[in-house]
């Protein structure tokens, strides 16, 4: 903790009173919690943000939608709309958010909403005529009014829960006894030759419940970078002339990954929304070169830069190890809850 931060101690004692307060009122019954007669799954974490929850997303999408009747409902973060908004042929960043409408955009075959109402989300979305079977929460580890029938909790493994403090000392929303309503644990955006010794030693200060399982994952970066006019390799992207804009949290793996050589780099806060005056700074500096960005970024850029100006670098949760039991421990849920529903 630095010197800053220490002064600010004070607060997260303030502030742990407040939210451990608020969660043994949801705890006893004081404050009604919602469930509901399908699956439900809820992912997040303890922390700010940067800990890759929209490529566990798009796993989890990939993984049940052929299966299932798929919706995912998020809050929407930073859209200019208000309220429940299904996304349809009509939606763009600014009316649902990034993430979502990158959902939407990858995949036609699922159903995409936003509501910052997680209880009034769900009933709207069970009220449609093609109404879910299955409901994937994107960031609602903290919405306590909606009681998810299962909770993936991530943590990114240079940021892990159990090193940092509560707002605003560290980066924690709640205390770190919220980890016990996970039923997995996921320490993301590992480096790819973690050891198994290494990941012992993760889980042991994590210190899991009995039954709480954890697994290990790292970002997998595509080989080529898109378009909507094409596509071109990595390999040819780090000899050209190029513009890296990233407003995401903890942009440098992005950046070091396509670099190379002649590279302006952009960096912005998280969910960025770009003015007119940026884009079109944006839009000057790509005169003779590219523009690389991230996948949710590009949902923003999208029609306000030149098509053939724009690219973005895909990305996806990649599992060190035991995938498969992760992939059996979420279908079982959603099998067992679907027969019982």
């Amino acid at each position: 903790m630095n010197t800053f931060r220490r002064f600010l101690f004070p607060f997260s004692v303030l502030y742990l009173a407040v939210t451990a307060f608020r969660n043994l009122l949801y705890n006893k019954g004081f404050f009604k919690s919602y469930s509901f007669q399908l699956p439900v799954i809820a992912i997040g974490n303890l922390s700010t943000g940067g800990t890759g929850k929209s490529p566990m997303t798009e796993y989890l999408i990939r993984l049940l939608k052929d299966k299932y009747k798929l919706a995912t409902l998020s809050r929407g973060y930073k859209r200019k709309t208000k309220g429940f908004v299904l996304a349809d042929s009509k939606a763009t960043a600014e009316t649902i958010g990034d993430e979502p409408y990158q959902f939407y955009t990858k995949f036609s075959d699922i159903t995409v909403a936003v509501d910052a109402d997680r209880v009034n989300g769900v009933n709207r979305l069970l009220g449609l005529n093609n109404k879910p079977g299955v409901i994937v929460l994107d960031d609602a580890y903290q919405h306590r009014r909606l009681k998810a029938g299962f909770y993936i909790l991530l943590t990114a493994y240079s940021d892990l829960y159990a090193d940092d403090y509560l707002l605003p000392a560290g980066n924690l929303r709640e205390s770190r006894a919220g980890a016990k309503r996970a039923n997995i644990i996921v320490v993301t955006k590992c480096p790819p030759a973690l050891t198994l010794q290494e990941q012992e030693a993760v889980i042991k200060k994590l210190n899991p419940l009995k039954g709480q399982q954890v697994f290990f994952t790292f970002i997998g970066y595509d080989d080529y970078v898109y378009s909507e006019t094409g596509k071109i390799a990595v390999t040819e992207v780090k000899q050209m002339s190029k513009i890296l804009v990233a407003g995401i949290a903890k942009p440098e793996p992005f950046f070091n990954y396509v670099q190379g050589n002649d590279a302006i780099i952009k960096p912005y806060p998280d969910h960025h929304d770009f003015t007119e005056r940026e884009i079109a700074e944006l839009t000057t500096l790509a005169h003779n070169k590219i523009i690389i960005t991230t996948e949710k970024d590009y949902m923003r850029l999208k029609g306000k830069i030149p098509a053939g100006k724009l690219y973005y670098l895909p990305i996806k949760t990649v599992f060190l190890s035991n995938s498969g039991q992760f992939d059996k421990t979420i279908l079982d849920y959603v099998g067992k809850s679907t027969a019982n529903g």
